[in-house]
């Protein structure tokens, strides 16, 4: 027997009833964000391998372990399967000359790509939903997106998760900050883990953000950066902090959330729930001022957030949320030569006034064919055998009770029969 190839670990199958669920799931993140004036971009899934190295950093997990690259066979151009999209999303803004005219608020959904274990709602082929908006200066745009969470959480019906929010100043800022995490943690090498001293001295902000148990009294005692923040920074956090405020968001201050990206500053921010387990972050984001420059662009402000499909859905199930979408309005059954042909033309016409028509396939007597149209979860079946098409009718008949009323079938004609659904749609609606 031929072996079977099975998907690769990581890399998931969506079938169509999840499908559906995912496709209504897409609707409302689209919605939301048009509610805000954020507008659609499409971004290549595979990119150049430096791009990510210069703008994630190249001492990273993401970068150092995690990233899909290869060498194009072709012209032996490094590529990497994008595993994260902000990078990507910048590089078009800079190829494109998009802020030329105007700020932008941009987003975009899709497949990343990180090489990790999968555990629950974190996979290695995994979606985000990435918001960015540039051109904004103030704190302002940070509250927005913040903001913007909150109210999506509402609209899917999630409660629970809770909001943590931090600064990380300014580039200088954060140098004087890096020497004294150096030099403190230099005094405690011995109880640094492997990843700790690795990170010691190009990366020790993110020995902050380790998960050991064993170095979190260690870390507790660690120089702060809100110690060495400037005025301005200062001002812009709680600027942040006061629309939070004002709008009646409430947050908890995390000296520790520093996120796994070199490119942010100023404003970081997480939204977390302590229902999927240890990897409980549903959405991150932040500030990236310095990143259009570092890419190769002219110096703009810039911020953003991510958020995990997969995550969310796991959280919308676990809600009780509806994880099926609704069936179509008709299962059209049909049996004749004649009766065909005048099914096909009715389903295009009732499709022309808006009604959703599963049309049978593959013969079969009525008694089967009604059996797959209750099976179907339709509304009605229009039914037509050669008598109804000789007569240039259709028999209507409910499939689904609708309050005290019987599901009575009845011959209409065929110019009526949009008509008699629709009604039948309004009164069901009304009842």
């Amino acid at each position: 027997m031929t072996p079977k190839i099975q998907s690769v670990r990581g890399m998931n199958d969506i079938l169509p009833d999840e499908a559906e669920f995912w496709d209504m799931f897409e609707e409302t993140i689209r919605s939301w964000l048009k509610s805000y004036g954020y507008r659609p971009i499409r971004l290549p899934i595979v990119e150049p391998t430096p791009l990510f190295k210069r703008a994630i950093g190249e001492v990273t997990d993401i970068v150092e372990k995690e990233m899909y690259s290869f060498v194009d066979s072709l012209n032996g151009e490094a590529l990497t399967l994008r595993p994260e999209g902000t990078a990507g999303c910048v590089r078009a803004v800079i190829q494109h000359s998009l802020l030329a005219q105007q700020p932008q608020r941009l987003y975009y959904l899709g497949q990343m790509f990180r090489h990790e274990r999968p555990q629950k709602g974190r996979y290695r082929q995994f979606h985000q939903v990435g918001v960015e908006a540039f051109g904004f200066s103030g704190p302002d745009i940070d509250a927005e997106q913040i903001l913007m969470g909150a109210r999506l959480w509402d609209d899917l019906g999630l409660d629970g998760i809770s909001l943590q929010l931090n600064t990380l100043g300014q580039p200088a800022e954060r140098a004087q900050h890096r020497a004294e995490l150096i030099a403190y943690f230099e005094q405690h090498r011995e109880l640094l883990d492997e990843d700790g001293r690795r990170r010691l001295y190009s990366n020790p902000l993110r020995i902050l953000d380790t998960k050991n148990p064993d170095l979190q009294q260690l870390i507790a005692a660690a120089p702060r950066l809100t110690d060495h923040l400037g005025a301005e920074s200062l001002a812009h956090f709680e600027g942040v902090q006061q629309a939070l405020r004002d709008a009646g968001q409430t947050f908890t201050i995390n000296p520790r959330l520093v996120r796994g990206l070199d490119y942010y500053n100023l404003t970081v921010f997480e939204w977390v729930t302590d229902r999927l387990g240890a990897q409980g972050t549903v959405c991150a984001g932040g500030r990236y001022d310095g990143l259009l420059q570092q890419l190769g662009g002219r110096a703009a402000p810039a911020c953003g957030f991510a958020m995990g499909v997969e995550r969310l859905i796991t959280l919308i199930r676990e809600a009780g949320g509806e994880t099926r979408a609704a069936a179509v309005d008709v299962y059209l059954v049909h049996q004749g030569t004649n009766a065909s042909r005048l099914a096909a033309r009715v389903a295009e016409g009732l499709r022309d006034r808006g009604i959703d028509v599963l049309f049978h396939c593959g013969g079969g007597s009525f008694k089967t064919q009604m059996k797959k149209a209750d099976a179907s979860g339709a509304s009605f079946a229009v039914i037509i055998g050669d008598d109804e098409a000789d007569a240039g009718e259709v028999t209507l008949k409910p499939l689904r009770t609708t309050g005290d009323r019987p599901n009575q079938q009845k011959r209409v004609g065929v110019d009526v029969v949009a008509d008699e659904i629709m009604n039948s749609i309004l009164d069901r609606d009304d009842s």
